[in-house]
């Protein structure tokens, strides 16, 4: 296939990211019941290797795709506490990518890695989301996810993109105002980057 992406495997990621990875993974479990472990297409001593894979596809497409372009989907995902995470093109871009990983990696038909992909992946975004944004979870926050994709830690992006939306609009200049205060420009010309894909530049 063609535009095919690998994402990072679990090992790669750093300790900062290791609360997502393992939130993921609890979340991944959690909703593979019937897709994955009641599955019988898919054999249980492959279970585990399943399930792993859909977890670190997830962190490795979130990544990608806030640096590829998609920076903006993902903040307005992150942003709507778990809301219509079902049509959002990272969804899509996830999913598509799980299913590609399932097939590659482990030699899923493409019927059956579209399932799971199909099953698992919406559900598992959109209670990442909506833990994230209950402040009575401290396991992982808006922030966290927002760190963890982009690789750029310990920036208020809630903070930012509620600045830069003070007007009612999300314009790149009033974030990429907001950013460089919080120190944001320093940390590299790939954010810069990443804020003109959230606005098509």
């Amino acid at each position: 296939m063609l535009g095919i992406r690998t994402p990072i495997p679990i090992y790669h990621f750093s300790q900062k990211n290791k609360t997502m990875l393992e939130t993921l993974m609890n979340l991944v479990k959690q909703q593979s019941g019937q897709a994955v472990v009641n599955n019988p297409a898919i054999p249980n001593e492959q279970n585990d290797n399943v399930m792993q894979t859909i977890t670190s596809t997830i962190m490795g497409s979130l990544g990608q795709q806030a640096q590829g372009g998609g920076l903006g989907d993902l903040l307005g995902m992150v942003t709507g506490g778990g809301q219509n995470v079902q049509h959002s093109p990272v969804t899509q871009g996830v999913q598509k990518d799980v299913e590609q990983n399932l097939m590659q990696k482990l030699g899923i038909s493409p019927q059956v890695a579209m399932s799971i992909a199909a099953a698992v992946v919406p559900m598992v975004l959109s209670k990442l989301m909506h833990k994230a944004s209950d402040p009575n979870d401290s396991e992982i926050d808006q922030n966290s996810i927002m760190g963890a994709a982009t690789g750029k830690q310990g920036i208020d992006w809630m903070g930012a993109a509620s600045s830069a939306m003070a007007d009612g609009k999300l314009d790149m200049n009033d974030l990429m105002r907001v950013m460089g205060n919080q120190g944001g420009q320093s940390s590299g010309g790939g954010l810069g980057g990443m804020l003109g894909g959230l606005f098509g530049k």
